[in-house]
C-alpha cells in the first residue's frame, strides 16, 4: 500500500514536469517560431529582437505567441488630446490619421509623421505620450492582485479576531511577520510604525512582479521590475520618505562633520550620498532582474540558433537551474530594496545618543 501510494506520488510529480516542459515548448516555439519573408523563404532568427521585446515596454498585451491584445493610446498634443486603439498602428510602420496628426510606431513609440509617411521631428516634440502601455497594464494588474489580495486578509484578521490564521491569512502571516520582525524593528524600531505599510507596499509590490516577470511566454508575460523607470519611481519615494523625515542629528551629520576641520572634504561626500544611496536601489533591483530575464531568453535562444534537438536538453536544464536562481532572486532582490529602505529611514529619524563615560 505504501509502495503504491510513493509511485503514485512520483508519477504525479513526473506528470507535472513532463506538462510544464510541454507548456513551456508550446509557448517558445510559438514566441521563438520562424517567420517568413514576403519571398517565403524562412526569416534569420534574430535573438536580439526577441529579448529586447520581451525586456521593453510596448503598446499591446502579449496573449499567445504572436497574438497581442491592443491597447489604449492616450496622447496630448497642442491641438488637444487624441486617443485611439494601438491597433491602428500595428503592426510597426503603419500610418494612421488621427485627427490632429498623422501617427505611427518606430522603434515602440508613437511618432507624428508627415503626408510622406516620414516622421516629423517638430511635430513629434508637441506630442506627450500618456498611453496605457504593457508595463502600465500590468502594474494595474498587480496593483488588483494586492488590493483584492489585502482586502480579504485585512477582512479575515477582522472576523477572526484572536483565532488561528486560515487560507490565503495563513499564507501571508509569516511574510508578513518577516517584514515586521527582521526588517522594520531591527532598523527603525517599534515606536516609528508609521512606516509598516511603505515597507509592506515596497515588499509585496517588488516580490509580486519579479515572481509574474518570471513566466516571459505566459498571457500577459511582462518584465514590469526590470523597467528603468519603475525602478527610479520607487527609489524617489524613498529618497523623499528618508528626508522629509530626517530629523536634527541627520542633517547635523551631514553639514556640522566631525571633527569640524573636514568639512571641506566630508560635506560634499555626504550630500553625494543622499543621491547615491536612492540611486543604488534603482540601479541594483533594475539590473539584477534584467540579467536574469536576458540570461533565460539567451538560453532558450541556442535552440533556435543551432536548429538542433541535440542543444534543446542542455538548454532546458539550464534554464530550469536559472529559474530556479531567478526564483531566489525575486525573493532576494524585494527582501534587499525593503532592508535598505528601512536602513535609510532608521538612519534619518534615529535619535541622537550621549555617550556615558
Amino acid at each position: 500500500m505504501i509502495n503504491r501510494a510513493i509511485l503514485n506520488l512520483k508519477f504525479f510529480k513526473l506528470s507535472i514536469i513532463s506538462a510544464f516542459f510541454l507548456i513551456a515548448g508550446l509557448f517558445s516555439s510559438q514566441a521563438f517560431g520562424q517567420e517568413k519573408t514576403e519571398s517565403g523563404a524562412e526569416k534569420k532568427f534574430e535573438p536580439k529582437e526577441i529579448i529586447l521585446e520581451h525586456i521593453g515596454d510596448s503598446h499591446s498585451w502579449p496573449v499567445v505567441g504572436k497574438t497581442f491584445l491592443p491597447l489604449p493610446v492616450i496622447l496630448y498634443t497642442d491641438k488637444g488630446i487624441e486617443t485611439f486603439s494601438s491597433a491602428k498602428v500595428e503592426p510597426e510602420g503603419t500610418v494612421y490619421n488621427g485627427g490632429h496628426y498623422s501617427y505611427k510606431l518606430d522603434g515602440g513609440k508613437i511618432k507624428a509623421v508627415n503626408v510622406s509617411g516620414t516622421i516629423d521631428e517638430a511635430a513629434t516634440k508637441k506630442v506627450m505620450d500618456f498611453s496605457i502601455t504593457r508595463n502600465v497594464a500590468s502594474m494595474f494588474m498587480a496593483v488588483t492582485i494586492l488590493l483584492i489580495v489585502f482586502l480579504r486578509v485585512s477582512a479575515a484578521y477582522r472576523k477572526r479576531t484572536g483565532k488561528a490564521p486560515k487560507g490565503m491569512q495563513s499564507f501571508l502571516e509569516p511574510l508578513i511577520l518577516f517584514v515586521r520582525d527582521d526588517i522594520a524593528m531591527p532598523n527603525i524600531g517599534l515606536k516609528h510604525a508609521r512606516f509598516m505599510p511603505l515597507l509592506l507596499t515596497i515588499f509585496f509590490f517588488i516580490l509580486l512582479n519579479n515572481l509574474l516577470g518570471m513566466i516571459p511566454f505566459f498571457p500577459g508575460g511582462y518584465n514590469l521590475t526590470g523597467n528603468i523607470a519603475v525602478t527610479a519611481v520607487l527609489a524617489v519615494i524613498i529618497f523623499f520618505v528618508v528626508n522629509l523625515n530626517g530629523n536634527k542629528y541627520y542633517w547635523k551629520h551631514i553639514f556640522v562633520p566631525n571633527p569640524w576641520w573636514l568639512f571641506f572634504i566630508m560635506i560634499p561626500v555626504e550630500i553625494v550620498g543622499i543621491f547615491t544611496k536612492p540611486i543604488a536601489l534603482m540601479i541594483r533591483l533594475f539590473a539584477n532582474i534584467t540579467a536574469g530575464h536576458i540570461l533565460i531568453l539567451s538560453l532558450i535562444s541556442l535552440i533556435f540558433i543551432f536548429k538542433t534537438l541535440w542543444v534543446s536538453p542542455v538548454s532546458i536544464i539550464f534554464v530550469v537551474f536559472m529559474d530556479a536562481i531567478e526564483l531566489l532572486v525575486a525573493f532576494l532582490q524585494a527582501y534587499i530594496f525593503t532592508l535598505l529602505s528601512a536602513l535609510f529611514i532608521g538612519m534619518a529619524i534615529e535619535e541622537h545618543h550621549h555617550e556615558v563615560l
